[in-house]
């Protein structure tokens, strides 16, 4: 990994993100006019063999109308083979309003226009649509505090080891809260036996034992998995031929407590005996720690 860059909705976290690669060791510039990404590169040595450089900026709707300049820069880098991986970070409006509200800032779009705050971020999407299409990595931030938007970074980022890795984030959440907005793959198992209609299962969760020897005491659970296993299998080396570099499966239950957990804790499992780059995250669970 040579180039991030770091794009996103304001409000969405690309501090946080920034300041996280500025510690992994990455020489970093926030706000970089878009027709100068090139010229960043080239100063810094980066070129089509040289990987070992980290280098890192912020590329936003802060640029207004030159922020278009970011395509024609990915097609010269593309062009000069300058390894570079594109992060957006992407957030629920509702969740934009409240942080705009609590930090008390305007949004970079209403400095010269009339636009309510919702007006603007709406807007803002639509600039941003096409490079969100083409990122590398997709974070929904809306749901996560600092801490965990930065270690999801480090996960990301640190030890890959080689230019075809495939990072697989296995995920929970609950279809009450809203469908996991980041997800490429999204399985819903409501299909399964509840364990929340079991009396002694209800206030235990799908980290635990006795969800998991319930669950998959069912033969039908544990050919859901499977088959879910088998199609990742011969769906993973074409998202690596297509230069994918992070894939989010996603398991919804209605609470996201018992039976999401449950199947992303084992798809997890499975894929790390398998060798795979994983990383497991439950979206309710987390929620509930606050």
């Amino acid at each position: 990994m040579a180039l991030v860059i770091i794009t996103g909705l304001s409000g969405a976290g690309k501090s946080v993100a920034i300041n996280a690669l500025e510690d992994m060791g990455y020489y970093c510039v926030d706000n970089l006019p878009a027709k100068f990404l090139v010229s960043f590169a080239d100063l810094y040595g980066m070129t089509e063999n040289n990987e070992e450089k980290k280098i890192a900026t912020v590329i936003d709707i802060r640029g207004k109308d030159t922020f278009g300049d970011v395509y024609q820069a990915m097609e010269e880098l593309s062009r000069r083979r300058y390894p570079y991986h594109v992060m957006f970070l992407d957030c629920d409006t509702q969740v934009l309003l409240q942080r705009y509200k609590l930090t008390r800032r305007r949004h970079p779009l209403m400095e010269d226009s009339n636009l309510s705050m919702e007006e603007a971020i709406a807007e803002e999407r639509d600039w941003l649509k096409k490079i969100r299409i083409q990122s590398d990595y997709l974070i929904d931030t809306s749901t996560l505090k600092p801490a965990q938007l930065r270690e999801r970074i480090m996960n990301i980022l640190s030890e890959e080891p080689d230019s075809d890795s495939l990072l697989i984030r296995s995920v929970s959440f609950g279809f009450k809260e809203g469908i996991a907005s980041d997800a490429d793959l999204v399985f819903d198992v409501r299909c399964l036996p509840n364990p929340y209609y079991i009396e002694e299962l209800k206030n235990h969760t799908g980290l635990e034992a006795c969800i998991r020897d319930y669950l998959m005491g069912f033969p039908e659970s544990r050919e859901l998995l499977q088959r879910i296993i088998t199609l990742l299998e011969f769906l993973l080396p074409l998202y690596r031929k297509e230069g994918k570099r992070e894939l989010v499966v996603a398991f919804g239950c209605t609470g996201g407590q018992h039976r999401s957990v449950c199947f992303a804790e084992a798809l997890a499992a499975h894929m790390r005996e398998a060798g795979q780059r994983v990383v497991v995250s439950h979206r309710e669970l987390e929620k509930s720690k606050d």
